[in-house]
């Protein structure tokens, strides 16, 4: 399977001549970060961000897990078979949840039928569509029983495949397939972990502090079945802020242990001569149209039009100016393996766009001609720095080049989430980052049942080629269908794809073990420590 490779780059030689003691604590093993967000959701059925991700892989765990070089290894699961009809997973006998019950096969049982079913409304739900009948329950074809999940006992899980499913283990390690207790969810009904006290966690911490909008604290679980690997006591997250200057500013004034760089903060780490980190993500940054009927990004020669404007390249090279940050072309970011070292991109490169003005134009008046006046485009982004200056570079090449005018709708990452859930767009600034170890997490985000296509794009060739890669067991096959899907986003102008996303970052020299892992929640501090 693909490694997570985390390459980290020593900038400036120069280590920092002081002593930071605010951000960590080596007697009480105690560190402090910074979010960029508080989370929308830590209801394992519910969520869907990065940074609820990285919240859960703390407080929770699934079957299996991903370890320090990204390979699968046991977790709930002591071990497990994944056979072409279906799985078994053996689960082990010393989990208990932190109120001291036992986590059993039921738990996982009653989580994916939760997750899939309707009334739930879970944007995640598709993950669990290789199950036998997953599809059918979720349309509300099927009771939830009818899935094909059995506990065998308190400590054997049974799962049976509508079709062949060799990556279902890589699956198991994403947070919609955590287990939930059902006491617990119907105890607190639509306030289920919405609160600190309003939830229960099996993995290595818990969460004994959340003051919503302010702070989170995560305390080390003395029940987790692997406690005395965990070093770390508390994890304190006293600060929610999306400017990359402000959690710098912070790092400086060892206020916490870890911070993120952008282009204006990376030059004066550089100075003070801290060691910078890259990390690459494998996470797609995008523009994603709107195909509702009330949109005018319905029309495929105004799509096109803004394709022919928006070149990567010089977004990339001249505004972000950031170090590893790559231009995409392609669905598939160019690092994306398709099997045991298989570079998809080495086999099937990313469509070819032709930049032009002159045909952008013509383009536009073809628009005209079937639209009428296009009145001015809603542009939805994020609220970070960062993101108000992609968005003003998309706003003025749309402007200066087809004299198209766009109005920016900045909003929270909690309120653009809303807003593209419901539709309230024309263009959206999005990302995506991988699920789990396989091109299909990029390819299946557009199929027409999926509801993180908020974009609401629906093409029957498309939904074939996601269903062949789904279903097939040859690799060739599914080479071929992640080319098809690929050229069919690009000619059907479903996103312009952006560029592809690294992490630069400062981390504090007393901090050890923090993995960097593109699956299963970044940055991981499971088995993170402060040295003294």
């Amino acid at each position: 399977m693909r490694k997570c490779i985390v390459a980290t780059v020593v900038i400036c030689l120069l280590f920092p001549t002081f002593v930071l003691a605010g951000a960590v604590n080596a007697q009480e093993q105690r560190i402090t970060l910074s979010l960029a967000t508080e989370p929308p959701s830590l209801d394992t059925a519910l969520a869907t961000d990065q940074i609820s991700s990285f919240l859960l892989a703390h407080l929770m765990e699934g079957l299996v897990q991903y370890g320090p070089a990204g390979e699968l290894v046991p977790a709930m699961a002591e071990r497990w078979e994944v056979r072409e009809g279906g799985a078994t997973f053996w689960l082990r006998k010393n989990a208990v949840w932190s109120d001291g019950k036992p986590v059993t096969a039921e738990h996982f049982v009653y989580a994916w039928r939760r997750a899939l079913d309707p009334a739930t409304a879970s944007q995640y739900a598709f993950i669990l569509f290789p199950i036998k009948n997953a599809e059918a329950v979720n349309r509300g074809e099927l009771p939830v029983e009818k899935l094909g999940v059995e506990a065998l006992g308190n400590y054997r899980l049974e799962v049976r495949f509508d079709k062949p499913c060799p990556y279902f283990a890589k699956l198991t390690a994403f947070m919609t397939f955590f287990p939930a207790r059902q006491d617990v969810v119907e105890r607190w009904g639509r306030a289920h972990a919405a609160d600190a006290d309003k939830m229960i966690f099996n993995g290595p911490f818990i969460l004994t502090r959340w003051i919503h909008g302010a702070r989170l604290t995560l305390t080390r679980n003395p029940r987790y079945w692997n406690a005395d690997a965990i070093r770390l006591q508390e994890i304190d997250l006293p600060y929610i802020t999306t400017d990359p200057g402000t959690h710098y500013n912070l790092y400086k004034d060892n206020r916490i242990a870890l911070a993120p760089l952008d282009a204006s903060t990376l030059s004066d780490a550089l100075s003070k001569g801290y060691e910078t980190h890259l990390f690459d993500f494998g996470t797609l940054y995008f523009l994603e149209m709107n195909f509702r009927e009330d949109r005018p990004t319905r029309n495929l020669a105004l799509r096109k039009a803004i394709q022919s404007v928006l070149n990567p390249s010089l977004l990339v090279y001249k505004v972000l100016g950031l170090p590893g940050v790559k231009p995409a072309y392609s669905l598939f970011p160019s690092s994306m393996r398709a099997g045991e070292g298989v570079v998809f991109s080495e086999h099937y490169p990313p469509p070819v766009v032709n930049y032009d003005i002159a045909q952008a134009q013509r383009y536009l008046a073809q628009a005209k001609r079937e639209l009428g006046d296009i009145p001015p485009l809603t542009l939805l982004v994020g609220d970070s720095p960062r993101a108000v200056n992609e968005a003003e570079f998309y706003q003025y090449v749309l402007k200066q080049s087809l004299g198209l005018e766009t109005r920016l709708d900045q909003q929270t990452f909690k309120q653009r989430i809303s807003k593209m859930r419901r539709g309230e767009f024309d263009i959206a600034a999005a990302g995506w980052g991988p699920d789990f170890d396989d091109p299909i997490t990029f390819g299946d985000l557009f199929a027409s049942w999926n509801e993180n296509n908020r974009g609401r794009f629906a093409d029957d060739d498309y939904d074939a080629a996601v269903r062949q890669a789904q279903r097939s067991l040859d690799p060739a096959v599914r080479l071929k269908a992640f080319d098809r899907m690929q050229q069919i986003i690009s000619e059907q102008v479903v996103i312009i794809p952006t560029y592809e996303n690294v992490g630069l970052y400062v981390q504090h020299p007393q901090l050890m073990g923090v993995r960097r892992s593109i699956f299963g929640g970044d940055p991981n501090y499971r088995y993170a420590w402060v040295k003294p």
